[in-house]
């Protein structure tokens, strides 16, 4: 995974949740990330995760960044994938891009 894009890394992972059938909920649910495998959103925006090993982890996090808390992931009506860092929940906890009611 030598210099691999750490962006598309992180971004395959919110991919994920996002991609799965969607169901009408009030309430957020956790994602399952597991921190043995790799997850990646690629230049033709399919996502694919891989079985990591340890051998080379260090030349995984040069030039890693950290996902800021507060990010929020998503695919736009063009199905490109988004990122969005800043409030997307309101006062009252709902999420503030939900469907209109």
């Amino acid at each position: 995974m030598t210099g691999f894009p750490t962006k598309a890394l992180m971004a395959a992972a919110m991919l994920g949740a996002l991609a799965a059938p969607t169901v009408a909920q009030t309430a957020a649910t956790p994602w399952e990330l597991k921190p043995d495998m790799g997850y990646a959103y690629d230049k033709e925006g399919k996502t694919f995760s891989y079985k990591m090993g340890t051998s080379n982890a260090g030349d995984l996090l040069k030039g890693a960044k950290k996902v800021p808390r507060g990010t929020l992931f998503f695919i736009g009506q063009n199905g490109q994938l988004y990122m969005r860092t800043g409030p997307y929940l309101e006062g009252d906890g709902r999420f503030k891009f939900g469907p209109d009611q």
